[in-house]
């Protein structure tokens, strides 16, 4: 007999996690998708085999209804056709009941970012040389010299910092390595930091995570992102900010000048390159309003 749905999904989330290495947001948003599904099922059809492509069109309609962005509902889609790949290589189902549903058209948002004179505002130097203070800033200097994810950034290990060649070694999505160079200005903040900042917070206690709290604990993402909310608000910056919002930066101010989309790729760790190339429309939005101001028919 068939399995029902939700007996599938703890298999398939092994799978995810061990096989595909997916990481663990990733692994909960397909098997929240995929619970989702099961639930707009009556439940004589929960059952793997059941399902045929109207019930997902019919799912897909329904968060439509319920106000889900195209994005949200192109990811369910794309869950059920892992889940259903999955299901058929199990051989719990027969064909893919989600393979001839088109996913639904994204329109490509442009990324937030800082210009270049706010991102010199932000990370000029206040005069502050309390520990935290070094801290922040050797964190702000290097998050916007390499375009880290921020996860990467409060998880980077005192080991993954390489000070002399002006590296760091990042363990990113799917646990894919990858070094990405960093400049001399980020290079003095993280000396001074490594000097003058973290001994004092550690108070001799042993951490293995380049950024710490006054605990001796590695960061969290939400501390520092309400860390940079902070030094924007004292830097006059008022646009909404986010650590992502730097590393946008990062990428944007490479396309602008000229830097090659496939170091870009490889510096910010995405795995396809089509994922970069949002920043050549960044660019492209650039070009377009310098030619509407200044062209004489613009």
């Amino acid at each position: 007999m068939s399995p029902g749905l939700e007996d599938a999904v703890d298999g398939f989330v092994r799978y995810l996690a061990v096989e595909r290495r997916l990481s663990p947001n990733t692994v909960e948003a397909y098997r929240a998708d995929v619970l989702a599904f099961a639930a707009s099922l009556p439940r004589g059809r929960r059952r793997v085999a059941s399902v045929g492509g109207g019930d997902i069109g019919r799912f897909l309609r329904l968060r439509h209804a319920q106000g889900a962005s195209a994005s949200g509902k192109a990811r369910g889609l794309s869950a059920l056709r892992v889940f259903f790949d999955y299901c058929q290589a199990q051989g719990l189902a027969e064909t893919n009941p989600a393979r001839g549903l088109d996913l639904p058209k994204l329109a490509k948002a442009l990324p937030d970012s800082l210009n270049k004179a706010e991102v010199e505002r932000l990370l000029a130097d206040d005069g502050e040389s309390a520990p935290l203070a070094l801290r922040n800033r050797a964190m702000l200097h290097l998050l916007y010299a390499t375009g880290l994810r921020v996860s990467e950034l409060v998880g980077l290990p005192v080991a993954g910092l390489r000070l002399d060649p002006g590296f760091v070694r990042v363990v990113g999505k799917g646990d894919k390595e990858r070094l990405v160079p960093f400049g001399a200005a980020a290079r003095e903040r993280l000396e001074r930091y490594l000097a003058a900042g973290r001994p004092l917070i550690l108070k001799g206690r042993v951490s293995p995570f380049l950024f710490v709290t006054n605990r001796g604990r590695g960061m969290t993402r939400l501390r520092f992102w309400q860390i940079m909310r902070r030094e924007c608000w004292k830097k006059g910056i008022e646009k909404k900010v986010s650590p992502h919002t730097l590393r946008h930066s990062f990428a944007t101010h490479l396309v602008e000048n000229g830097a090659d989309l496939r170091a870009v790729q490889m510096m910010l760790g995405h795995a396809d390159i089509a994922t970069t190339e949002i920043y050549t429309h960044v660019d492209g939005a650039r070009l377009k309003q310098a030619h509407r101001k200044y062209h004489p028919r613009g």
